[in-house]
């Protein structure tokens, strides 16, 4: 970014975060000043620890395809921008882990890492997620989840191996600068993991299923004033369609629809049966019950948009106006029973905010 468009990213951003934080125009005039001189000096300028936790918190307000955003406030920012090596990387993501996690009563947490900026070898994550299922290519099709295929090859390159099992937990993977990625293996005792059960259907136990309980986003980068955090893993906790009617449903993930049929005895002959129906509703009610059972938090669909209706209310009230991706925050059952798939959202784009970046590469050392 060129030092005018920074300074002007910058600018808005400051005048916005500290209007919100009530603070008096002459300090914002004066931090604006500071700003300025920081980006003629050095070509960027540095967030202040209360710029980076109201910063990151407007990035999760703004984030147009989150059901969640109700909880904004709430956000948790561990600021890390002074780690420098590898290690401090993983130890880091592995203080993420056990501090989101909390026994199961998760807590919205982001661990920001240093931005990318002139000078500075820039941080990145390889996982998509803090914690995710290892996927393996075998001569009977693909073990694991899919989704993970190239990640789990990239780990066994550096050096990595799994059980082979349905839910290896893959190691972190981080890099700095052009230098070769490093992984990380995260210690079991760390990953709250939750058998997937149904209170009516004895069944679905021998399918063997089960989940992580904490959903850390790690591939997104953050920008808040201009300035770019590549490195800024987040999480909320699950809404359980995101396991139930997809991570276990969707026929490029784990495709465990006929399995359900076949345990519930449906008639899976035609589709006018609807038996994908009713085994996508029972894999959901296992989900919940089973998160719901170990004590590991966990929101349903419809609670999730009523709790999204509160936050528009909430932001029509300070007279912010929302944005809103819809084909993202309508659920991916059930859609028409909710307000969200009635109404219109404005999906333009606001900063602070999350995005997708293009995926690491590898390095020439």
């Amino acid at each position: 970014m060129e030092p005018i468009q920074l300074m002007e990213a910058a600018e808005h951003f400051i005048r916005t975060c500290y209007r919100e934080l009530d603070k008096t125009p002459d300090e914002t005039e004066q931090r604006l000043q500071e700003v300025r001189q920081m980006i003629h000096q050095q070509g960027y300028y540095e967030h202040t620890a209360e710029e980076l936790r109201h910063g990151a918190k407007m990035a999760w307000r703004n984030s147009n395809r989150c059901i969640g955003r109700f909880f904004w406030e709430s956000l948790i920012v561990i600021d890390e921008r002074h780690v420098e090596t590898e290690e401090e990387m993983a130890q880091a993501l592995l203080r993420h882990i056990d501090f989101a996690t909390n026994d199961g009563k998760i807590r919205p947490t982001i661990t920001v890492f240093a931005p990318a900026v002139a000078g500075r070898a820039p941080m990145r994550i390889w996982n998509d997620q803090l914690i995710r299922y290892a996927g393996y290519e075998t001569e009977y099709g693909i073990l694991g989840d899919p989704i993970s295929l190239s990640l789990t090859k990239l780990c066994e390159s550096l050096g990595w191996r799994g059980k082979g099992t349905n839910y290896d937990v893959l190691p972190l993977v981080v890099q700095i600068g052009d230098r070769t990625p490093q992984f990380f293996e995260i210690p079991q005792e760390l990953v709250l993991e939750v058998p997937i059960v149904h209170p009516d259907l004895p069944g679905f136990a021998d399918m063997k299923l089960q989940w992580y309980g904490v959903p850390i986003v790690s591939n997104m980068r953050m920008e808040v004033g201009g300035i770019d955090y590549l490195a800024a893993p987040f999480n909320g906790w699950y809404m359980g369609t995101e396991i139930g009617a997809r991570n276990f449903a969707d026929q490029e993930r784990y495709n465990m629809l006929p399995k359900v049929a076949e345990v519930m005895g449906l008639d899976t002959s035609r589709e006018a049966t609807l038996w994908r129906d009713k085994a996508l509703i029972e894999l959901n009610v296992a989900v919940l019950h089973s998160f719901k059972e170990k004590g590991v938090s966990i929101v349903d669909h419809h609670t999730a948009s009523q709790q999204f209706k509160r936050f528009e209310e909430r932001e029509e009230k300070c007279g912010r106006p929302v944005t809103g991706d819809w084909t993202w925050l309508v659920p991916p059952i059930s859609g028409t029973a909710t307000h969200i798939f009635h109404s219109l959202y404005d999906n333009s784009i606001h900063t602070p905010n999350f995005f997708y970046q293009d995926k690491p590469e590898l390095g020439n050392k």
